[in-house]
């Protein structure tokens, strides 16, 4: 719909001659799903889709402090591939919270004991540090296999 003066309105963004930016309220965010088949992906790049996704980035509403992002189901987790000599390499750590209780695990380690948390470590690296980060990485499930329980949901697939 345009006005006299040829300007476009969408959602009544423009006020008289005063142009508004768009806010997504809580309230108002579609959620959609999405399925990522992990299987021979470079680790990185999969966990850079997803944290785009769980944000919100790819949509044109999207607000930097509103939870704006959609559901994404992982599949074949410990298919997923690591570039050089990261697998044996690339080390994870994590702490008992008891004194000397730092403990280690190799990526190679991860992804035989592991292989969702390798996933959901490389994504949360890529999400805000911050309630609104953690409340985002609840909306990724992550499975080893090619088997979830999330197919009531219809998931669209997701291509590179």
């Amino acid at each position: 719909m345009t006005n006299s003066n040829n300007y476009t309105i969408y959602n009544d963004l423009i006020i008289g001659d005063i142009m508004a930016t768009y806010s997504a309220k809580k309230g108002e965010v579609e959620r959609s799903w999405y399925i990522i088949d992990a299987e021979n992906k470079v680790l990185g790049k999969v966990a850079a889709k997803i944290a785009t996704i769980l944000r919100g980035k790819h949509k044109p509403v999207f607000t930097p402090h509103v939870d704006t992002g959609d559901f994404v189901v992982v599949i074949n987790a410990k298919k997923v591939h690591l570039t050089g000599k990261k697998l044996a390499n690339k080390m994870y750590y994590r702490h008992t919270g008891y004194p000397g209780g730092l403990k280690s695990m190799s990526a190679e380690e991860m992804l035989k004991k592991k292989p969702v948390n390798i996933i959901k470590l490389a994504v949360r690296g890529m999400l805000p540090k911050n309630k609104l980060g953690r409340k985002q990485l609840t909306k990724l499930k992550v499975y080893s296999g090619s088997d979830h329980p999330h197919k009531a949901q219809t998931p669209k697939e997701l291509k590179d």
